[in-house]
């Protein structure tokens, strides 16, 4: 039997198979146009983003945490599965655990379902973002304690009160990473009369992404190429971290407004757990600079950021896999 936690995640999927990280690729597929077949999954797909001609499309299957391409999806999850080896065919059960948002529909679950299915997966169980997230930082999720998570993710924003094996209140918003390359963009475009694609916003955002202009320690300038709009002629300029700050400012302020809104609907025994244990920041978005020290003003409460936010999901999803049977919160077909 071949075990996989998979997080299936608007910018990168992960998938976990015993204990070890074996994919981490971007989610996106190259579909050839005129045959429909796919040309390449991840990382290879990327690197033809926004550079390909009439006859190739590339596809990001899942927009805000949930598949919006049915077929590309399919295509991905398979290509992903077939780079974990050959060893694939000869099993005949395949179990597995995928993460989905916290505020994901009926019919957007059942999608994530079908998706398994067309991938001969015979067990399959889905995760909310939030409960792996708490799991794969070492969150004792069973306990009668309160911990608030907040995930920022690609596409969403889960933030969750959790205690005794469930989600108590959560709050899901489709502000997160994506948002925030299109800020990037937005800004370029405005103050220095450039176009970039999204490739070179995600580069500035993971270089020089910050959450406030006053950082303790002041990141480098960063040279950014792009097409002058006046005259039609690349040109590269060099940005500030203070610039990115500016962009993203009214993003993180929707995810602050999300954070005090979860907060005002906590039950007040939980809210004196939370007082206590803080704020867990997992997912791309933790880091981005100064973004604790920014909730942490706001909230008046201790931030922490996760040893490494970017895998905490899939962890916790490998955790929840390996224990199927004891964890409750798991939800399989009969649950929906």
């Amino acid at each position: 039997m071949q075990e996989l936690a998979v997080d299936l995640g608007t910018a990168n999927t992960l998938i976990i198979q015993d204990d070890k990280v074996v994919v981490d690729e971007p989610s996106i597929v190259a579909i050839d146009k005129k045959t429909g077949e796919t040309i390449a999954v991840g990382n290879k797909a990327m690197q033809m983003h926004e550079k390909t001609h009439k006859n190739i499309d590339t596809i990001r299957p899942l927009k805000d945490g949930v598949i919006a391409d049915f077929q590309a999806a399919e295509s991905m999850i398979q290509g992903m599965i077939n780079m974990i080896g050959s060893k694939r065919r000869f099993f005949t059960h395949l179990k597995m655990v995928i993460c989905i948002p916290s505020g994901i529909t009926e019919v957007e679950k059942r999608a994530v379902f079908d998706s398994a299915d067309h991938v001969d997966s015979k067990e399959t169980y889905l995760i909310h973002e939030p409960m792996a997230a708490a799991l794969g930082i070492g969150l004792d999720v069973e306990e009668p304690i309160g911990n608030m998570v907040i995930d920022i993710g690609g596409g969403t924003t889960e933030i969750a009160v959790i205690a005794l094996s469930g989600i108590v209140c959560d709050q899901s918003i489709r502000v997160a990473g994506d948002e925030f390359t299109e800020d990037i963009i937005d800004y370029m475009r405005r103050e220095h009369n450039m176009l970039i694609g999204e490739r070179t916003a995600e580069k500035i955002k993971i270089n020089i992404g910050a959450a406030t202009k006053n950082l303790d320690i002041p990141l480098d300038p960063f040279p950014v190429n792009g097409r002058d709009l006046m005259t039609g002629i690349p040109r590269q300029i060099v940005v500030r971290y203070e610039e990115t700050a500016e962009a993203l400012d009214k993003s993180i302020a929707k995810i602050e407004e999300a954070v005090l809104k979860a907060l005002e609907i906590t039950p007040p025994e939980l809210s004196s757990d939370i007082y206590r244990t803080g704020l867990y920041l997992t997912g791309g978005g933790a880091l981005l600079k100064g973004l604790d020290k920014r909730l942490s003003a706001k909230t008046k409460l201790p931030v922490i950021v996760a040893e490494d936010p970017l895998r905490a999901v899939v962890k916790g999803t490998g955790i929840a896999l390996k224990n199927t049977d004891r964890f409750s919160f798991l939800i399989d077909r009969k649950n929906i």
